[in-house]
């Protein structure tokens, strides 16, 4: 633990200074320790979980019980690195080999499965379908002409029109420009 860095890190973030000697280093240790012992249980219940279902797997048939050759098995512990060379295992997990040859994974898939080009084929004619009978109800319901109101609107624009005409021209000039405002 570096207090040096704990210091600084909650300077940057609150603006808080704290000394080396503050009480709240105390329950950083304490919160280390904790979690130290925490995370060491919890190594111990993953390994003796993970040698019950190598023994589970031994005794249902899906692992050798030694490996051909006369080599010794890598020990792996839970987190999959080599166990310590004095460590005492009950049991050793020792992969299968493979049986039969391994064939490689596919890197690159085909652009378009058939299947998708069939799925694209069924979007596109759903799509134009979709389309046609919306250029249908249009035609179906599309009024001709105007409504009464944009009639009687054009109407009483036109008598707008010819009354401004009839004014002085410089009356006229003003209210042009007042209405283009």
């Amino acid at each position: 633990m570096d207090q040096q860095k704990l210091r600084s890190l909650v300077f940057e973030k609150t603006g808080v200074k704290i000394d080396i000697d503050d009480p709240v280093f105390a329950l950083v240790a304490l919160n280390e320790a904790v979690l130290a012992e925490t995370v060491e249980r919890h190594i111990a219940l993953i390994d003796a979980a993970s040698q019950e279902l190598v023994q589970h797997a031994r005794t249902a048939g899906g692992l050798g019980a030694q490996q051909a050759g006369g080599r010794k098995p890598v020990v792996l512990d839970a987190t999959n690195e080599p166990a310590a060379a004095g460590a005492e295992t009950p049991s050793a997990y020792a992969p299968a080999p493979a049986s039969g040859p391994v064939r490689p994974i596919a890197t690159q898939a085909s652009a378009i499965t058939p299947r998708e080009l069939r799925l694209l084929g069924a979007a596109a004619g759903v799509a134009i379908l979709s389309a046609l009978l919306v250029l249908g109800g249009q035609a179906a319901f599309f009024k001709p002409g105007l409504s009464a109101e944009q009639s009687a609107a054009l109407a009483s624009a036109d008598k707008l029109n010819k009354a401004i005409q009839k004014l002085d021209p410089k009356v006229r000039e003003q209210l042009q420009t007042e209405l283009q405002k």
